[in-house]
């Protein structure tokens, strides 16, 4: 199931369609002093899915800079794609934790020689999501937002599984709609983006 939907297309598709809503909101917006703000992407490598797959929007992510001599503030919108500076992809770091929560040694072993991801790397990834994630203002506000508490070491599996949608495709955008506050930390004084879970049950 994993491998199915890492290799399809529609999904990094869709996600990269999400993000160009997401960053075409925030430059309309235009800059916090009153200026324009024009395009400045800077490149991105992402692991774990074939090039051919992503297609070139996922080689940059979508950043912007004002135009106004004393400010230049850069915007960086807040993205479905790329969790901050994590090398790999949104998708893989929810799928591969969500995955991992419950799996036998033998069975963890497959998964991380199959994508490759070094042991120490899942690890980090499982530290942040029920580590340092639940000490974030993200978690107290997520947390408001449920209907019932989530543990942090049900992270990301639990949240995921909350999440209703006719597909896992629709399903982890919603999931990584949630995310967005944790992707950009240029971005904090943008104005709100209008693109959010339309009645996101949880």
């Amino acid at each position: 199931m994993c491998h199915d939907l890492l290799n399809d297309a529609n999904l990094w598709r869709l996600l990269s369609d999400l993000d160009h809503q997401i960053a075409e909101n925030v430059r309309s917006q235009g800059c916090a002093c009153g200026g324009v703000l024009h395009s400045a992407c800077y490149p991105r490598k992402p692991r774990g899915v074939a090039r051919d797959l992503l297609g070139p929007d996922y080689e940059r992510r979508l950043s912007f800079c004002c135009n106004q001599d004393g400010c230049r503030r850069r915007y960086t919108p807040p993205s479905v794609s790329y969790l901050g500076r994590f090398v790999y992809l949104g998708v893989i770091v929810t799928l591969v934790c969500a995955i991992e929560h419950g799996l036998s040694a033998k069975r963890r072993e497959r998964l991380i020689k199959q994508l490759p991801i070094d042991r120490r790397t899942l690890n980090r990834w499982i530290y942040r999501w029920r580590e340092q994630l639940p000490h974030t203002p993200w978690w107290s506000v997520l947390q408001g937002r449920l209907s019932s508490p989530l543990l942090p070491e049900a992270l990301p599996g639990g949240l995921l599984g909350r999440i209703r949608g006719p597909d896992l495709t629709t399903r982890l955008a919603h999931f990584l709609m949630l995310l967005m506050p944790l992707t950009t930390t240029s971005c904090s004084y943008c104005p709100r983006v209008t693109i959010e879970p339309q009645k996101m049950q949880l």
